[in-house]
C-alpha cells in the first residue's frame, strides 16, 4: 500500500503537532499535545488519531466515535517511534529514514486495523 508521510505541520511556538499519513483510500490524521516550552525538551501529553477519507469526511470508529485516545504501550510505543522521527540521526539521513518511516506507518495502521472498520 501507497502512502505519504506529513510531519510535523504545525503553527509558530505551538504546543500542538499534526502529523498526516495519506493513503490511497484514506488518510490518518494524528494530532500531539506537548507540555512544556516547545523549544526546550517538550513531553508529550497525548496522542489523538482519525480516520477521513481523501475529501475529508471523517470515518467512525467500531464504537461510534471519530478519534481515538492512544494510551498505555501503545502511548510508551508511539513516543519511542516519534523520538527516532524527531532525532538528529533522522533529519540529518544518518539512519535509514524508510525503515523509520515503515516502522511508524505499520504503528499507526495497527492501530487504525484496531479501532476502525474499513471497507
Amino acid at each position: 500500500m501507497n502512502y505519504r508521510l506529513e510531519l510535523n505541520t504545525q503553527e509558530p511556538n505551538s504546543n500542538i503537532v499534526f502529523n498526516t499519513i495519506v493513503f490511497d483510500p484514506f488518510k490518518v490524521n494524528i494530532v500531539e499535545r506537548y507540555i512544556g516550552k516547545m523549544n526546550f525538551h517538550p513531553k508529550l501529553s497525548y496522542v489523538l488519531f482519525k480516520i477521513r477519507t481523501l475529501d475529508d469526511q471523517i470515518i467512525k470508529t467500531k464504537e461510534g466515535n471519530s478519534r481515538v485516545k492512544i494510551k498505555g504501550d501503545q502511548f510508551e510505543t508511539y513516543q519511542r517511534l516519534v523520538r527516532v522521527l524527531n532525532s538528529y540521526d533522522y533529519k540529518n539521513r544518518l539512519i535509514n529514514r524508510q525503515e523509520a518511516d515503515q516502522e511508524y506507518v505499520h504503528f499507526m495502521l495497527s492501530l487504525v486495523l484496531a479501532n476502525y472498520q474499513l471497507n
